[in-house]
């Protein structure tokens, strides 16, 4: 953990040799122009020549590269370095007229002439321009302040200049009121440039620092240049080509790189990411803003500087120098008293917004926790005393890794480590959980949002141990049987599929046994489903405690178990398959051993079919040869193991009827559609119709709508055709009972299976929609069972797509466990619809209650609606809507109704729900999800399969 300090200090970007040219070329130019004036360039005429053309060839080629990036597409601050490619050019002429008359005409310049306008002119520009660049103050105070620190640097140079030099040159006897004008001109602009230039420097812009720094360097270099030129004692032995002019000529080549050197600065820091090392730049603005603090006294310093002067020199101290002074203090003075008023102003602002984020911090659930770069804690919140039961000054000081689970530090490690390569703008934050050590020195379950921070880390942690469990118990719940908490078939079916795969490919020793309970039924019968639960559970200890370690017992549903032998790779295939058969027999005997139940001595029998493993079998192959081994079993008068042969017929008189029935009633009218209206539980409101196809037989006989599903699938012909006509005939009673004034959704129920195969086209649900007129929501897909093998993929862009032509999506059956926990996160629902299983036990299965809750959690975290399958009794009603639970449907409100009484039922509008007085129900509780102290699930959850069968003999099917 100490090492990842090492992670936050990153080498500097290399800008490479092509960076490196400009400059050594602007450094060999200055110095070949410095040294050639040093020497006087070998002639009076070329020194002139240089002097004059020279300088305006360089101050020409910075007014063409700066127009020329003013030019360049995205570029920053336009204005300004258009302004400065005029004040070049400014220069440029004014050092070409000069030329003009020194080396075309050969005679002195005159004074004043063009070439003074087109100095004068060189200012002004570059003076804005530097207003452009620099940062702007945001308030009025901001802009006086600005005004004034101008000044309290321009009037402290003008009174040092003035005692110095500029008062012999204004009182100078013999010139014209012009030329003392331009005397004057030539400093007092300078002056102006040099206060902007201080001003400005310590107020840029951080997107245009490099572009300041260079403009104000060459600015800097040339008002020098200018300043000594208009010293009296240099300006009377001043000639052109002299060493003053390689000062010009190295400003103009200056400001000629600074827009192409600052592109590749700026592209550089684009590259650079992360934390900055200590030498950074960034780390000099607490200099910067103490030199810009000073500023004001320094400039009040030299003007005291320019009085003494003339006072040490017995002078008269003059009227310009007084005037100037006495502004300065009054200029400082009111400065101060701006500053003074912000001041107060910002730190009672900062003392406002620091009580602020300190009420939040503390007063925040989640632990807040800063590390530096060596993992060392150097600020945790005081959050930390409830959730971890350790006191923040405790924590303090600590290193984080002794407080993390040495399995999970290098975890940890790895990710902290990997987020800080990344790039801030691509991943500002990141998501880590990891079991940290509370102060009762258990291991909780944490999960913190990563932030970074100037010099570490902020850890945003909360305890999610409650959630963790919950998780892994939801899990568990979704691969086994809540009764007997053996395997359910989901998970049975992915053991023999890993069994049949992997390093047990092809080994035929692997066997599974298929085992049903004969005479279940009678005991159900006579002592009631509670004896029966509980034979059930002591017959699943007894065949977990039969099959061998490493073997897997499961209950598939009702009374029908199953068990997976595993293969050693035997080279005696015929003895391991007797061997196997002894387990069955042992088994069969052990099941059929008397239970004691409620007193009672209670005797079932087992009818056990087994199948060997083949190769290249498959896993569903496998059981349905097990099965239909069990079959035989049973129908050869039960209390027997069989062994599946390829002989073995199956039961096609039960599977050839239905198929039959279903293209008979397709054609002779016999299928019906019923509704069942869905009740809110807490107001008795009618909020949706659940459309339910039936088959009429010809004995009158109504089938559920599973075996509609199941007929309408299995019934040959085009399975997409009752799936069409079905949605039609919905959707058109649906507009039908709107036009008449019942908005009500109406819930179809259809199979993932036939969505995936495409059986009812997405343009037919938008066109049926269209063609009635049934507004977007009104109709609801209910999908009525999730094998696993599924994709879900392609069933997640399926219901997306629905969704999109106003279609909402339940989920049927949510709760049984039948398909993987990560679905419900996957897919876009809207409703959830609670397996009738676990509706049918909730009031008297505390198990079931749990589990319950549970799922209803979870159905209000994620915002959806949940609908109650099956809700039959009052108390059932009771307990549900204590849960949570929003909506039901049930014999407890109305069973199916034709359209006649249906319509009937929506004038009513409502039904009455149960009050909290009835006999033995769950207590009512107001507000929230679920009860006082329930956990609160998070995360993803389970999605339904279909309803488990009930806990009565599997019926022996005719042969």
């Amino acid at each position: 953990m100490t090492s990842r300090g090492a992670v936050l200090t990153r080498s500097p970007v290399s800008d490479g040799g092509q960076s490196r040219l400009p400059r050594v070329l602007l450094v060999v130019a200055s110095g070949g122009y410095a040294t050639g004036a040093a020497l006087g360039w070998g002639s009076q005429q070329l020194a002139m020549i240089m002097g004059d053309f020279g300088l305006s060839f360089a101050a020409l080629l910075a007014a063409v590269s700066c127009f020329l990036h003013a030019r360049t597409r995205g570029v920053r601050f336009r204005p300004a370095w258009i302004l400065f490619a005029v004040s070049s050019a400014m220069a440029s002429c004014g050092n070409a007229v000069w030329g003009w008359y020194e080396v075309v005409l050969g005679v002195k310049v005159p004074s004043p002439s063009l070439a003074d306008v087109f100095f004068l002119c060189f200012a002004p520009p570059a003076i804005v321009g530097l207003l452009v660049l620099a940062k702007r103050p945001v308030t009025r105070a901001g802009w006086v302040c600005l005004a004034l620190d101008s000044w309290l640097i321009g009037g402290s140079l003008l009174t040092l200049s003035w005692s110095l030099a500029l008062a012999h040159t204004a009182h100078t006897q013999g010139e014209t009121v012009t030329e003392a004008a331009l005397s004057l001109a030539y400093p007092l602009l300078d002056i102006v440039l040099v206060s902007m230039v201080l001003a400005l420097h310590f107020r840029r812009s951080n997107a245009s620092r490099p572009a300041i720094n260079t403009a104000i360097a060459a600015l800097a270099l040339t008002v020098l240049c200018d300043a000594l030129f208009t010293s009296p004692l240099l300006r009377e032995s001043y000639r052109s080509g002299q060493l003053l002019d390689a000062g010009w000529f190295a400003g103009s080549l200056l400001l000629a790189y600074a827009p192409w050197g600052v592109r590749r600065m700026e592209a550089g820091a684009a590259q650079s990411r992360g934390p900055r090392p200590p030498g950074h730049p960034a780390f000099s603005r607490p200099i910067t803003g103490s030199l810009a603090a000073l500023t004001p006294y320094l400039a009040a310093a030299v003007c005291t500087l320019g009085i003494l002067y003339n006072v040490t020199e017995g002078r008269r101290v003059d009227r310009v120098v007084l005037i100037t002074g006495c502004t300065v203090v009054l200029a400082l003075v009111v400065r101060q008293g701006i500053m003074l008023l912000d001041n107060i102003a910002l730190t009672h602002e900062l003392a406002q917004k620091e009580n602020h984020f300190r009420s939040l911090v503390q007063g925040s659930s989640d632990v807040i926790m800063i590390a530096a770069p060596t993992g060392v804690l150097r600020y945790v919140s005081p959050a930390a005393a409830g959730v971890y039961g350790r006191d923040a000054d405790e924590l303090i000081g600590s290193e984080l890794a002794s407080l993390i689970h040495p399995e999970d530090l290098g975890r940890v490690v790895h990710e902290v480590r990997r987020f800080l390569a990344a790039r801030q703008s691509d991943e500002p934050t990141t998501r880590i959980e990891c079991r940290f050590r509370s102060g009762t020195g258990h291991w909780l379950n944490v999960e913190s949002t990563v932030n970074r921070h100037e010099g570490g880390l902020i850890f945003n942690s909360r305890d999610v141990t409650e959630r963790v469990r919950l998780q892994a118990q939801l899990q568990h719940n979704a691969e086994h049987d809540p009764l007997t908490d053996l395997p359910n078939r989901a998970l049975f079916t992915e053991r023999v599929r890993q069994a049949l795969g992997g390093r047990r490919a092809g080994d035929a020793g692997t066997a599974v046994l298929f085992i049903d309970l004969d005479g279940f039924k009678a005991v159900n019968d006579r002592l009631g489903h509670q004896a029966g639960d509980e034979l059930l559970i002591q017959a699943a200890r007894r065949l977990q405690e039969s099959v061998r370690a490493g073997d897997t017992a499961a209950r598939l549903g009702g009374d029908e178990f199953a068990a997976l032998i595993l293969g050693h790779g035997a080279r005696d295939l015929a003895a391991h398959q007797r061997q196997v058969q002894e387990i069955a027999d042992r088994l069969r005997q052990t099941l059929s051993q008397p239970y004691r139940v409620d007193g009672n001595e209670v005797r079932v029998a087992a009818s056990i079919g087994v199948a060997f493993a083949e190769p290249g079998i498959t896993a569903g192959d496998l059981l349905r040869h097990a099965d239909l081994a069990m079959y035989r079993a049973k129908a050869a008068g039960k209390d027997r193991v069989e062994l599946y042969v390829p002989q073995m017929q199956t039961d096609t008189g039960r599977r050839g009827e239905h198929p039959g029935r279903a293209r008979r009633s397709r054609h002779d009218g016999e299928s019906v559609l019923l509704h069942q209206p869905v009740v809110s539980l807490d107001t008795g409101r009618i909020t949706a119709v659940a459309a339910q196809p039936r088959w009429r037989s010809a004995q009158g006989i109504l089938f559920t709508p599973a075996e509609f599903l199941r007929l309408s699938e299995d019934g040959g012909g085009s399975p997409a055709e009752p799936g069409r006509r079905l949605l039609e005939e919905a959707v058109e009673q649906a507009a039908e009972r709107s036009r008449l004034g019942h908005d009500v959704p109406v819930i179809l129920r259809l199979s993932a299976r036939r969505l995936l195969d495409r059986s009812i086209p997405l343009g037919s649900i938008e066109a049926s929609l269209t063609r009635h007129g049934l507004p977007s929501g009104a109709l609801v897909l209910e999908i009525a069972d999730s094998d696993p093998r599924i994709s879900f993929d392609e069933l997640e862009q399926r219901l997306l797509t629905l969704r999109r032509l106003g279609a909402r999506i339940a989920l049927d059956g949510f709760g049984s466990g039948y398909a993987a926990i990560n679905a419900l996160r996957r897919l876009p629902l809207d409703v959830l619809k609670l397996d009738r299983g676990l509706v049918e036990g909730v009031v008297e299965s505390a198990r079931l209650h749990k589990i319950t809750a549970g799922l209803l959690r979870i159905a209000c975290d994620l915002g959806m609606e949940s609908v109650a399958d099956g809700v039959d009794e009052p108390e059932q009603v009771l307990a549900l809507r204590a849960m949570g639970c929003t909506h039901g449907q049930g014999a407890a409100f109305s069973g199916p109704l034709d359209e006649y009484r249906l319509r009937r039922a929506l004038v009513r509008g409502e039904y009455p729900v149960p009050g909290p007085d009835v006999p033995g129900a769950w207590p009512v509780l107001s507000g929230g999800c679920l009860p006082a102290g329930s956990a609160a699930p998070t995360g993803s959850d389970l999605i339904g399969r279909q309803p488990t069968r009930s806990n009565n003999e599997t019926p022996v099917p005719p042969t």
